[in-house]
């Protein structure tokens, strides 16, 4: 090979590598001494073989360790709380609470990701996917063979997290979109503790 081309290709390579490590370098960072975190999100839930599309909007609040809340606003509003032992999906409209343990629930998940303090390579196969669209992407396959998740891709803007798409097994994909990350900001203790109201039905999952 002609020394010019090895030496273009060299410098590709090492390039390259840079990007990689770099984005790699913006999960860690986003995650580095992280305690609270709040955000608006859009979402799309996307059935992959009917191509049918829901789309909902709210708000997310996470308090590590192992707290965190999802607030569905719309026609039909529910939210979703973990406070750090049981996992509460509250459905208000019809008075009806499902109940589940976190520790299983959560493990090899997103929600695992943030809230939890975790060793990414033991839980995750990480693979950088470089810059696309002036955003740095990671793919994270989780190594729990039971996982209800193919894979998730996480977009980053720096060290603010922007985009995140996750992979079922049951052919879903769905994608969020966050906006007005506030990070380590006090947040009300109330938002990770659930009481079911009087009335409500209960199931455990």
């Amino acid at each position: 090979m002609h020394k010019t081309r090895r030496l273009a290709l060299l410098i590709l390579l090492l390039f390259s590598g840079a990007l990689m490590a770099d984005v790699r370098q913006q999960l860690e960072h986003f995650l580095d001494d992280l305690h609270t975190l709040s955000a608006r999100f859009s979402q799309e839930l996307i059935n992959t073989e009917t191509d049918q599309i829901n789309r909902s909007q709210g708000m997310f609040y996470l308090s590590r360790p192992d707290r965190f809340r999802w607030v569905y606003q719309g026609e039909y509003p529910r939210y979703i709380i973990a406070d750090g032992k049981t996992v509460w999906l509250v459905e208000e409209d019809i008075e009806q609470v499902s109940q589940r343990s976190q520790k299983s629930t959560l493990e090899g998940t997103p929600a695992s990701l943030f809230a939890s303090e975790l060793n990414l390579d033991r839980d995750f196969e990480i693979k950088d996917l470089g810059q696309r669209l002036g955003l740095g992407w990671l793919k994270l396959i989780p190594k729990k063979a039971d996982s209800q998740f193919e894979q998730i891709l996480l977009a980053f803007d720096g060290d603010r997290l922007v985009r995140m798409e996750m992979a079922d097994r049951f052919g879903q994909v769905t994608r969020f979109e966050f906006f007005d990350l506030q990070r380590n900001l006090p947040l009300d203790e109330s938002l990770f503790t659930f009481v079911p109201p009087p009335g409500y039905d209960i199931l455990d999952q």
